[in-house]
């Protein structure tokens, strides 16, 4: 069953990439130059980071290195701010961004996306001493810490909050333990990857919020169609075989797949 899954989404592949051929878009460009570019922070665990061999690693990463092998090309990861990765894939400098990134209907606008990989829950995070935050509801008139264009950013800024921007976790989780800022709203997976690493950090989580779609990125035009289409094959028959489920129990330690 899994080898006719795995034949029938290539036999899909090929057959969008021979329209593409044809049509001279990104896939055929993608193809012809025998590498997908991939646009990842490298500084988010466990979605992208390096190991303590240097190596490039990470839920993203293995994913996107297997969309690549998929398509029937190199992965090329090119490690960015977290603020020019979309700004990259719309700009042509990135073929697709493999970083975590959450689907909102603001961003649907501007950008086209595969079908959802993984569904991630949110949290609230406080430094160890703060008794004065317990839920979204207490942001207002604080100050909270994220990326300045993340969706975690919009979402505290909606309940009053005001924003500190950061690069990295790292530098969020140091604001905190310094009493810099008040809160985050983050992934639920990185703050657990994080204190699982370093289980003395002065913070706690206080809230636990609902789940969301995480999507891949592109550059939204009829050009990237048969793209996101050959992608979204790749994804259907990883999700059907496991493979998805396996990478997403490998660096979440559960299965974030499936929507419920």
């Amino acid at each position: 069953m899994k080898k006719m899954l795995l034949i029938l989404a290539l036999v899909l592949v090929l057959a969008v990439a021979g329209s593409a051929l044809a049509e001279g878009d990104l896939l055929s460009q993608i193809q012809e130059r025998g590498t997908l570019v991939i646009a990842t922070e490298g500084d988010w665990a466990p979605w992208t980071y390096h190991d303590e061999d240097d190596k490039l690693v990470g839920l993203d990463v293995e994913i996107g290195t297997l969309i690549a092998e998929g398509l029937g090309v190199e992965p090329e990861f090119q490690e960015t701010a977290w603020d020019s990765i979309l700004a990259g894939v719309d700009a042509g400098r990135f073929d697709i961004a493999c970083n975590g990134v959450g689907y909102t209907e603001e961003r649907a606008e501007k950008y086209a996306f595969s079908t959802p990989y993984v569904y991630t829950h949110k949290v609230l995070v406080v430094g160890k001493d703060n008794e004065d935050i317990k839920t979204v509801e207490d942001l207002k008139g604080k100050k909270t810490a994220n990326s300045a264009s993340s969706t975690y950013a919009a979402l505290a800024e909606s309940y009053g909050a005001t924003l500190t921007a950061v690069d990295t976790l790292a530098e969020t989780v140091l604001l905190l333990e310094q009493g810099r800022v008040d809160a985050t709203i983050n992934a639920q997976v990185s703050i657990e990857d994080y204190l699982s690493a370093h289980p003395n950090a002065g913070i706690k989580v206080v809230q636990v919020l609902s789940g969301d779609p995480v999507v891949f990125p592109f550059r939204k035009g009829e050009d990237t169609d048969t793209l996101v289409e050959a992608v979204n094959a790749i994804l259907d028959a990883a999700r059907e075989d496991g493979r998805l489920a396996a990478i997403s129990e490998k660096y979440f330690g559960m299965d974030l797949t499936q929507e419920d």
